[in-house]
């Protein structure tokens, strides 16, 4: 974490995840990006961000994805600078607009 970056408790993060993705929630705004913004992404990238979506930690994600915690902070980083977000936070929140969600 950034120097004067807050964090979010996972539980809290998972109550803002799943109010995102209530149902008849738009799934995505009309000027907000669209599929595309995924083509920057690698399989793995996008397939951490689907999990990010469902509010996973990063042990939850290296759990299910069968890789290492440290590999996931690494996938997290990349999808974050090739999306230009700054935080987990609103990567689940561009998932859950996308529908995406984990393998």
């Amino acid at each position: 974490m950034a120097p004067g970056d807050g964090t979010i408790a996972p539980g809290v993060t998972r109550r803002l995840i799943a109010e995102f993705a209530a149902p008849g929630r738009a799934r995505r705004r009309p000027d907000g990006p669209g599929p595309a913004v995924l083509d920057a992404l690698t399989r793995r990238e996008r397939e951490v961000l689907g999990c990010l979506s469902e509010g996973l930690s990063n042990a939850d994600i290296a759990r299910r994805l069968e890789m290492a915690e440290a590999t996931v902070k690494s996938h997290v980083s990349r999808l974050l600078g090739k999306l230009e977000l700054r935080s987990r936070v609103q990567a689940a929140v561009l998932g859950n607009e996308l529908g995406l969600r984990g393998p």
